[in-house]
């Protein structure tokens, strides 16, 4: 059988990757590092979850995790992952020991975050796993939309000189790889609605109370 053409391409640069699960007041989050940055951020990662997500990590980046943490109520060591054998050999090269510092800094960050001491993420970000439109409504989020405050679909969507964009805007959000870092939870409707989200409204309002935009829930 003819391997996926697509596949292909995602394996073409094999690059060096970590991960790990984090548990959060949301749940369990899997975190996945390169050696640029935070790559993915995945909600509700529990063992069936978090081995899928692995899984189209290892064929979008192209190496195979050398374990698989399974979720569990702490934070798990970064798991580090390597070039699969079939790689460029140039790709061997790629510093795995960074892969680990920088999940190791996105996972002190984001239990900082939920903790209530940070008030904005200082990560580099790897943006490989979207482009065009998508991304660029995404770095204006990261960049533009503050802790503690909210943006509309239509709002979003004119700061990126895309006036007839609104919808698309959301469509954006649902394909964000970086949820709660690049904050699509801060994505409301123009009209006073909260919105849609990938990761459930409960978790949006979660977010949305930690940051003081809405009353935290009685209990």
């Amino acid at each position: 059988m003819q391997p996926d053409p697509r596949e292909r391409s995602e394996r073409r640069e094999a690059r060096a990757w970590a991960w790990a699960v984090s548990a959060t007041p949301i749940g369990p989050l899997l975190l996945a590092a390169t050696d640029e940055g935070l790559v993915q951020v995945v909600f509700h990662a529990e063992e069936k979850t978090a081995a899928e997500a692995v899984a189209r990590l290892t064929r979008r980046l192209g190496a195979e995790p050398t374990s698989l943490p399974s979720a569990s109520p702490a934070s798990t060591a970064p798991s580090a992952t390597a070039p699969s054998a079939t790689a460029p050999a140039s790709a061997a090269a790629l510093p795995v020991a960074r892969c680990t510092e920088q999940l190791g800094e996105a996972i002190r960050q984001v239990e900082s975050y939920f903790a209530g001491d940070t008030k904005a993420f200082t990560l580099p970000l790897d943006w490989s796993l979207i482009t065009g439109f998508n991304r660029r409504v995404l770095r204006e989020l990261a960049a533009h939309v503050p802790y503690g405050t909210v943006v509309g679909y239509q709002d979003l969507a004119d700061r990126v000189g895309e006036p007839g964009a609104a919808r698309a805007v959301g469509v954006a959000m649902g394909s964000n790889p970086l949820p709660v870092v690049v904050p699509c939870h801060r994505v409301v409707e123009s009209g006073g609605g909260i919105g849609g989200f990938g990761g459930g409204l409960e978790t949006k309002r979660t977010l949305l109370a930690l940051e003081g935009v809405l009353p935290q829930p009685l209990f």
